[in-house]
């Protein structure tokens, strides 16, 4: 489990999304009392649905559909990013998810995670001329793992790595916590991080042989400015997660599994209304989505500025959520309170 890489070649089944940015004249009260979330009944119920059912699986084709008409060239122009030896590549699918198409360029082998939209990654696969040895899944949910069953039909030597605690659709290779997978000279570090489902993983590119910083694609886990639901786990699952990613360091890349940034970024300056970096991010997320430019990757140090998620241990947060931590409370269990009321405030925005 824990030695070195296993090469790609050995080994022994979504959630409603939000397109584009708030609708004009939307009004949000921060300070709102402890109303009960409009969405939360229907949201629960739903969720059951779309993640345990074969409608959720109807619900993903028809999304797949729709997208494909309305963004024939995808929902963004993303940016390639290359370093000596390899090149990670955004591919923006359905309305705002990305999959990335990672490429060892002196072997021409890739991995591909998260593919949500079979066609896109494979005309991506053949524009780069590359062999597809690995699928990284983050979890279950179709909006991530879709494309698995088509891709492994075209690419047999293909393998499918994830947590099998999650249903992901072809799973070959049951990865364990810290477990790393070699494809061609790319090292993938799996770290478990339950709460959005309980497998969620994300997977930590180890950039040290190109001269680049790690790369963590983080699934649902984390994105720019944001976190994702903790549908199967509590705020305090959910906190020692983001740690996991935290710890990290500051250089690492973040490579996350949706275009948010723009609803993020301006959720989050309703909370922090004096926080610069905030601004600016705004600012800059708001020119690039004007050009339909994507706004990943970010890094690690920078969302800790901005991101609320990632803030819960920062008084000017927990101040400006009317929190303080008791007399004799465990600090991380007030951080998970802050996470919560976080999250709470961040459901109550989206259904207005």
């Amino acid at each position: 489990g824990r030695g070195g890489p296993r090469p790609a070649g050995q080994g022994a089944g979504q959630e409603p999304v939000r397109s584009g940015g708030l609708p004009e004249g939307v009004e949000y009260i921060p300070t709102r009392k402890k109303g009960k979330n409009p969405m939360k009944p229907v949201g629960v119920a739903w969720y059951s649905l779309y993640a345990r059912t074969r409608l959720g699986y109807l619900f993903y084709q028809r999304q797949v559909k729709k997208a494909r008409e309305r963004y024939p060239h995808g929902h963004s122009v993303p940016q390639p990013y290359c370093f000596p030896g390899v090149k990670i590549l955004p591919i923006p699918v359905l309305s705002n998810n990305y999959s990335y198409l990672v490429i060892d360029t002196g072997s021409s082998q890739a991995a591909v995670i998260d593919p949500s939209d079979p066609l896109a990654v494979q005309a991506a696969i053949e524009e780069e001329g590359v062999m597809l040895e690995a699928i990284f899944c983050t979890h279950k949910h179709w909006d991530h793992s879709g494309g698995n069953e088509a891709l492994c039909q075209k690419h047999s030597s293909c393998r499918v790595y994830g947590s099998a605690l999650d249903a992901i659709p072809r799973l070959t290779n049951p990865l364990a916590d810290r477990e790393k997978v070699a494809v061609g000279c790319l090292t993938f570090e799996a770290l478990a991080t339950p709460g959005h489902t309980v497998g969620h993983m994300v997977y930590v590119l180890d950039g040290g042989p190109f001269g680049s910083p790690p790369c963590l694609f983080s699934g649902d886990l984390l994105f720019l400015a944001g976190c994702g639901r903790p549908f199967e786990g509590s705020p305090e699952t959910m906190l020692a997660s983001l740690d996991v990613a935290v710890r990290l360091g500051e250089d690492t890349l973040l490579w996350p599994g949706h275009e948010y940034a723009l609803e993020c970024l301006t959720f989050a300056s309703l909370l922090e209304l004096d926080n610069a970096a905030l601004e600016q991010k705004l600012q800059w997320a708001v020119q690039q989505r004007q050009e339909k430019r994507s706004t990943c990757p970010s890094t690690l140090g920078e969302e800790q500025t901005y991101n609320p998620f990632l803030r819960t241990h920062r008084p000017e947060l927990q101040e400006a959520l009317g929190l303080w931590q008791a007399a004799g409370e465990d600090p991380d269990a007030f951080r998970a309170r802050v996470l919560k009321e976080v999250r709470r405030r961040k459901d109550l925005y989206q259904a207005t």
